[in-house]
């Protein structure tokens, strides 16, 4: 499967402004359960933004300027990745809310019809993906008493309990302690996130190199 990713404003050159007037239509999914959150249009320089800052910033076109969304709300789309479409004329945005998505307060602006009813949609990658950008955002807000800042602050400790977790984790597979396997794999891959961001490694290299090797 093609990678149509954009991860810099380079490869925004791919993309066919010129199709809709400078414009491309922007479909916003939550990176962790799926749903399709809103669609709007953006510009080049909206995209670049977005890259930039990791908030969606989108185009109104009948207010013609730009804006990001939750700029007024604090609501704002925290950016997990961006993927064109096959004809390169459309472009999906896997976000990370902080609120309610749509004008009205709803959480999506396609309503209740819109949300997922069983349960069974649940990317691994997507959930790894929307729990980076809480660490980030963590990171930014710095939260007192965060776990997550004391980690991200200091190496030594990161390391540690990278190395306590992983030890756990292969004592419950010793043991086959079905109860606490998922448990302890859930830290370890927390922990995983924690260092991964302490040493500036992207989670998307890490995907990249996991696509790498499925294919």
């Amino acid at each position: 499967m093609t990678d149509r990713t954009l991860r810099t404003a380079q490869d925004l050159d791919a993309l066919d402004f010129a199709k809709h007037t400078g414009l491309v239509p922007v479909v916003a999914q939550d990176a962790a359960d799926g749903r399709v959150l809103m669609v709007a249009w953006a510009t080049r320089e909206a995209l670049e933004k977005s890259l930039t800052t990791r908030k969606m910033h989108f185009w109104s076109r009948s207010r013609g300027i730009l804006w990001q969304k939750g700029e007024t709300s604090g609501h704002v789309l925290k950016v997990v990745s961006l993927h064109a479409d096959c004809d390169a004329d459309a472009v999906l945005a896997r976000v990370a809310p902080t609120g309610p998505a749509c004008h009205t307060g709803e959480e999506t602006c396609f309503g209740e019809g819109a949300e997922p009813t069983d349960g069974t949609y649940d990317p691994p990658d997507a959930t790894l993906a929307a729990l980076d950008v809480t660490m980030a955002i963590r990171q930014e807000r710095r939260p007192e008493g965060s776990y997550t800042v004391r980690l991200l602050d200091d190496e030594n400790l990161r390391l540690k309990k990278l190395g306590e977790e992983t030890v756990e984790f292969v004592t419950a597979l010793a043991k086959n302690n079905g109860e606490r396997i998922a448990e302890e794999a859930a830290d370890v891959l927390f922990h995983v996130l924690a260092a991964l961001r302490g040493a500036g490694v992207p989670l998307s290299e890490v995907m990249a190199a996991l696509e790498a090797r499925r294919r």
